[in-house]
């Protein structure tokens, strides 16, 4: 019933709607219009009441509710039930504990993690209400030697969410996002399946959308950053989240239904930090400096190592770093 009367105020935003209105359509009395207005108000949602005239949405709160985020969306499936929580320890935790028992593009996402998780085991700040935290359950019947190139298209759908927000990122292959020369966004996929069969894939996206440098460690502040920081103002989670999930979709169902990442290697390309740089490729005990050349069309990252040699590398394998930073 809350979810009624939120969608009726939201049909009516700026102008008042009455209680009896609201009672009569929803079969329900005034005062369990009143008290359903009174939790919401709780929830964070401003509400305007007057005698006579009943009531006005005047703003809704910065969470990320499906009842916030969808009027963003224009996808099928991805994004389209979402379990939002106000903390979790992890929301890759969380979405493997329900990941069997949900359809496929379900997002778990909260307002913060308080043991988030990035590559090879690092810890990922995840303040409150200040970042994107969230994590995509997918189900695709590909092998999973596949799953690797799930990664690139979290990395290129990111990063053309960031550009419909007129901001431009790059992609540190395979999962890393980065804006003037620091890190705002990492992506974590983890695997469940037997032999041949996937059972599920979730996709971690971690964003620093809202975070000021007064939140990273002396550690972090100079090599990770925020959209706020960078534009000097707050960005709309809700939108940013929309674009996001939609140009994942975009993405996501070609490589689904006939395995092509075309599109994304396109982008990872034009987005790429690291062609023509380079780098450091560390591999266990191993570390070699090579040059990186190219994105091949499996979305290996293509390298000549000091001696001359040329090799492909899979996204899963190894750490990549930069030698003189990123510009």
């Amino acid at each position: 019933m809350r979810e009624k009367i939120l969608s009726m105020l939201k049909e009516h935003k700026d102008e008042f709607i009455s209680g009896e209105m609201i009672s009569n359509k929803l079969g329900i009395s005034r005062t369990a219009v009143w008290k359903h207005i009174n939790n919401l108000r709780e929830e964070g949602y401003e509400i305007e009441s007057m005698p006579k005239n009943g009531y006005k949405l005047l703003n809704c709160p910065d969470v990320l509710t499906l009842e916030e985020v969808e009027e963003y969306l224009n996808t099928e499936f991805i994004g389209r039930n979402i379990y939002y929580f106000d903390t979790v320890d992890s929301t890759n935790i969380k979405a493997k504990e329900l990941a069997m028992e949900v359809e496929e593009g379900t997002v778990v996402i909260a307002e913060e993690q308080t043991k988030g998780k990035g590559r090879l085991g690092r810890d990922w700040l995840s303040p409150k209400g200040k970042g994107i935290w969230m994590s995509i359950v997918l189900k695709p019947q590909l092998p999973p030697s596949e799953v690797a190139k799930l990664t690139l298209i979290g990395a290129a759908a990111v990063s053309k969410a960031l550009e419909e927000i007129g901001i431009e990122s790059y992609i540190k292959w395979p999962n890393d996002i980065i804006v003037q020369g620091k890190k705002i966004c990492g992506i974590l996929t983890e695997m469940s399946c037997e032999l041949n069969m996937i059972n599920y894939v979730i996709m971690g996206i971690g964003i620093n959308v809202n975070l000021e440098n007064k939140d990273f460690s002396k550690e972090l502040v100079d090599k990770a950053t925020s959209l706020k920081e960078i534009i000097g103002h707050s960005v709309d989670r809700k939108k940013l989240l929309g674009a996001i999930l939609n140009h994942f979709e975009d993405l996501y169902i070609p490589f689904k239904n006939a395995g092509d990442i075309s599109k994304v290697i396109n982008i990872s390309k034009e987005k790429s930090i690291l062609i023509g740089k380079k780098i450091r490729i560390i591999q266990g005990e191993t570390e070699r400096t090579g040059k990186a050349l190219d994105i091949d069309e499996e979305g290996r990252l293509i390298v000549e190592y000091e001696d001359g040699t040329v090799d492909s590398i899979f996204s899963g394998e190894v750490s990549i770093r930069g030698l003189k930073g990123y510009k």
